[in-house]
């Protein structure tokens, strides 16, 4: 494999394969009680399996430690499905359309690990003519590499995908071309700079992440695992927002303040909330677990558990009957919103 860095001479050979050798590549989704992820991680890879006689895998592919020797494709759907189908994925689309196969092989098949991939891919999206794509994969394999909790992440986020995108029909496309993905890995690599005390340098990566995803999340918000952004395109979260696991925000969703003040001032996204396209979210409030805010909604107050609400501003229309609606994707109004905007237009419509 060869990294040639645009704007710089130098080529870097076989880079994420040599830096740091001795540490364990990757997570099984079972930690965390995340069963039913692998599980369905597992049963991709293994229908790829019949249609892939192997795909062997250099040493550091699962949660063994590296000089293991490689794996096929069996062994490797038990110790890491998500790379599993990613690498089975990747072959059977370089056989289908060999125009790609340098760019698959370069961006999946050639590492010896999920975060080694990711951090080739990310680093080829951010790099500008001062921050190189080799400097940025030395700080993605760094933070990937020592964060066993993010390693973690990035395969759960991916599973997130991979269940709630109807148009992303392979774990391969969440790596390779999804800019929500990107983007929120890439901020998860931010906010690790950030509390290990590197703030210029998370900044920095936040400024890129902004110009060239469209996304804006400062690198001190928390965001759970499970989180997933479709389309992406101008969402905005800042520096005291948390968003717990299992969210998922549309396009164009902001969690901001409402001035000037410091302190703890952005929203609190609870598990499991579905938050619409354009929905602007506001103040240092609460969005209860599993709670829906509608598209283009504006929220000024704490919103209930388990209840969707929508208007300018927002009030709460009707409950939620899904645990976790972030799963179903399921956000369009219902019959009795209908009603209520007919009925509160007719008590706003001036007599006579």
């Amino acid at each position: 494999m060869e990294l040639q860095v645009e704007g710089n001479s130098r080529v870097l050979e076989n880079h994420s394969e040599t830096k740091r050798g001795q540490n364990v590549c990757s997570t099984p989704l079972e930690i965390g009680g995340n069963e039913a992820a692998a599980a369905a991680a597992k049963a991709s890879a293994t229908e790829l399996k019949s249609r892939v006689n192997s795909v062997t895998a250099p040493p550091c592919s699962s949660a063994e430690p590296p000089g293991k020797g490689s794996k096929d494709l069996g062994e490797l759907i038990s110790t890491d499905p998500v790379w599993a189908a990613m690498r089975a994925e990747a072959r059977l689309e370089a056989e289908k359309e060999p125009l790609l196969s340098s760019f698959l092989y370069a961006s999946i098949l050639s590492h010896s690990c999920l975060e080694r991939a990711l951090g080739f891919v990310l680093a080829n999206r951010l790099q500008n003519p001062t921050l190189l794509a080799t400097q940025l994969m030395d700080i993605f394999d760094d933070v990937f590499m020592n964060d066993k909790g993010l390693r973690h992440s990035i395969r759960l986020d991916a599973q997130a995908v991979k269940d709630r995108d109807p148009s992303c029909r392979s774990y391969s496309w969440a790596l390779l071309y999804l800019k929500g993905y990107h983007s929120l890995q890439s901020y998860r690599v931010a906010h690790a700079l950030w509390n290990r005390g590197r703030k210029v340098l998370a900044l920095a990566l936040q400024s890129r992440i902004s110009e060239v995803f469209a996304v804006d999340i400062h690198p001190a918000a928390r965001l759970g695992k499970g989180i997933f952004l479709d389309h992406a395109t101008g969402v905005v979260i800042g520096e005291t927002a948390v968003v717990e696991k299992k969210v998922s925000l549309m396009q164009g969703v902001t969690l901001g303040g409402t001035g000037k003040e410091t302190g703890d001032r952005h929203p609190k996204i609870g598990r499991g909330a579905l938050i619409g396209a354009g929905a602007t979210i506001l103040g240092n409030i609460r969005v209860g677990e599993g709670a829906i805010v509608t598209a283009g909604s504006l929220v000024l107050k704490n919103v209930p558990p388990h209840c969707m609400v929508a208007g300018i501003p927002a009030r709460v229309i009707g409950p939620v009957k899904e645990k976790d609606p972030s799963l179903t994707m399921k956000h369009d109004a219902t019959k009795e919103f209908c009603e209520l905007m007919a009925v509160d237009s007719l008590q706003k419509r001036p007599s006579g």
